[in-house]
């Protein structure tokens, strides 16, 4: 299975990006683990409705231009459906069942998605109803698919 974090901006913090670089390395057992980065845009601060629609529209377009035909499409989003870590388990084992070797989960930027790329997806994934920087979002996600990986092949987890 192919599992590619599509995602807006890059992580500039060292212990994000050690933290990212272990769990690639540690999910390489298990998959084809990828990241793809696309820009982001400059938010202002107090912008517009309008303004803010025109950014996550521009930054939709770019994930939607990234998109692979054939592959199952995450969106995370805070109004997406919450998994406990063996639900989220069961839901990549059953991808694969159902003939799918690419999951493509999509992150955001600071504004989130569009509606665009919210109605491409296949599902919407919600981690909490709170908020988290992208960065971190990417740590967090990978954490999980890895710990899927563990209960799917029936290994220790720390529960």
């Amino acid at each position: 299975m192919k599992i590619t974090v599509l995602c807006v901006g890059k992580v500039r913090e060292k212990f994000y990006s050690d933290a990212i670089a272990e769990y690639m390395k540690r999910l390489g057992r298990y998959c084809t683990p990828e990241i793809i980065e696309v820009q982001d845009e400059k938010t202002p601060d107090g912008a517009a409705e309008a303004i803010n629609r025109q950014i996550k529209e521009k930054e939709g377009e770019r994930l939607l231009s990234k998109i692979k035909d054939g592959a199952y499409v995450i969106a995370l989003a805070i109004k997406g459906k919450k998994f406990s870590s063996e639900e989220l388990a069961k839901k990549v084992e059953q991808i694969g069942v159902d003939g799918f070797g690419h999951i493509m989960l999509i992150i955001g930027g600071s504004l989130g998605l569009s509606d665009a790329v919210l109605k491409r997806s296949d599902f919407q994934l919600s981690f909490s109803d709170m908020t988290f920087p992208h960065q971190l979002m990417r740590v967090m996600l990978l954490e999980q698919i890895y710990r899927s990986y563990r209960i799917i092949s029936g290994e220790p987890y720390h529960k």
